[in-house]
């Protein structure tokens, strides 16, 4: 595995591919297509593909292809689990930049004064830092759910 863990999501695990690319994990979600179809792209662009389902993870095994079981019902649950998995498959998680949750491009400082018309006008005032996604263009910024998501970041950061 890469010094910088790079994943690949299956369907079942959306919002925790989401969350990965926020803490700054080059994540690939893959939203739909056969298991041999996930396991070929992991193994041809060295990813560790985490996932839930059982067979999924023995087959991909069998085949030399890292790979993360988590287990829970939240994404709370799930990333405790993937931090244990990554402990036990040698997989060093050392995040990097937050990425874009939506396309797992790189996000860029965006001006305050870029942000017209572009964010609601009240969260503009509110805030001084913005981000904006170089491949989608969708604006983030550090609103009341940076708090809770930072909270959730310690629980795979390893740094």
């Amino acid at each position: 595995m890469a010094a910088t863990a790079r994943f690949i999501v299956d369907a079942m695990l959306g919002s925790l591919a989401r969350k990965l690319r926020i803490f700054g994990f080059d994540t690939l979600y893959f939203r739909e297509g056969a298991d041999q179809e996930l396991e070929t792209l992991a193994k041809a662009e060295s990813r560790a593909i985490v996932t839930a389902d059982r067979a999924l993870a023995a087959h991909a095994r069998k085949r030399g292809i890292a790979v993360l079981e988590v287990s829970g019902k939240t994404d709370r649950a799930r990333l405790r689990s993937l931090a244990v998995q990554a402990g036990l498959a040698s997989v060093k998680l050392a995040p990097a930049e937050p990425r874009c949750a939506a396309c797992n491009s790189s996000l860029q400082r965006l001006g305050r004064a870029a942000t017209t018309g572009r964010v609601p006008e009240s969260v503009r005032m509110r805030h001084r830092l913005f981000f904006c996604c170089a491949q989608c263009g969708r604006v983030y910024w550090r609103g009341g759910h940076w708090t809770r998501l930072r909270g959730l970041s310690s629980l795979v950061n390893q740094r």
